[in-house]
């Protein structure tokens, strides 16, 4: 007899589709407030951090957009992945199960810095169709310091949780940080690296939360990956048309709260005039 196997670095199908029943999507990001344990947070009622995190979700998805991804982006300056404690997850998780059963449908999980696995807890517990970490594979220089890849120690643990429908959007060329360690090595390669390290879907960025990448280096990376591909910084409505002619997703949120600024409330009339000027 013999055995059937996924070609090494072959995705299973394609991961926008199976998630969202479509091949455009637009996903807003909940930048959650200060959690418990982290060096923002001054004691405000636990409640009101998950209510504020499932009101702007809602604003999200009554706006139009496709998903949301959960982001504990309060939790600034941002622990290593080896650093960051249970706390964490045990918020997350419930925070994001309120807003998965509130939208009824696949939400992401994202932990900042870098930490796979307890992104991928959260989705497990929580019923999260994705996580998005930002290092998959390879290294660069981060503001934590030395920030490598996930991907070995990720899908082990995934496969342990027996959660392997959970899918890896993972960052190419990841924002803020420096990759003169892989410098030798063009860009299109690691991105490849991502691929043969079984992402499900690649994002492309620019230098920062915010900042807008280059349509050309966008297109780039679409080429390279061969899988769904996303822009996860710097868009709006000016240049979100222009992007989704080139790639499969957006993953807006600055330009989508009150005054454009990350850390404020979602404005629901930015969401609707975003999405009433796409061509999707």
């Amino acid at each position: 007899m013999t055995l059937s196997q996924k070609p090494v670095g072959q995705a299973s199908g394609d991961a926008l589709l199976s998630l969202f029943g479509r091949t455009k999507v637009v996903i807003g990001v909940v930048h959650l407030a200060p959690l418990p344990g982290a060096p923002r947070y001054d004691g405000e009622a636990i409640e009101v951090i998950y209510q504020r995190g499932l009101d702007d979700a809602r604003a999200y998805l009554q706006g139009g957009c496709d998903s949301v991804i959960v982001e504990n982006h309060g939790d600034i300056p941002f622990s290593k992945p080896d650093d960051i404690g249970p706390e964490t997850a045990a918020y997350m998780s419930v925070v994001s199960d309120r807003i998965r059963r509130e939208l009824g449908r696949p939400i992401g999980i994202n932990v900042l810095a870098n930490a796979a696995i307890p992104a991928l807890s959260i989705a497990s517990a929580s019923g999260a169709g994705f996580v998005r970490v930002n290092q998959w594979a390879n290294a660069y220089v981060a503001n934590e310091g030395f920030v490598e890849g996930e991907a070995a120690r990720a899908m082990r643990f995934r496969a342990k949780l027996r959660a392997n429908g959970i899918r890896i959007f993972a960052d190419a060329h990841v924002k803020h940080g420096a990759h003169a360690i892989v410098a030798d090595r063009p860009v299109e390669e690691q991105v490849k690296d991502l691929v043969f390290f079984d992402a499900d879907a690649v994002i492309a960025t620019g230098q920062r939360t915010g900042h807008a990448a280059d349509l050309g280096y966008i297109r780039m990376i679409k080429e390279a990956a061969g899988l769904p591909t996303l822009v996860g910084s710097g868009v709006t409505p000016e240049n979100a048309n222009d992007i989704l002619d080139i790639v499969d997703g957006v993953i807006v949120a600055s330009s989508l709260k009150h005054e454009g600024v990350w850390w404020n409330a979602v404005d629901p009339k930015r969401v609707g005039s975003f999405m009433a000027g796409l061509r999707r």
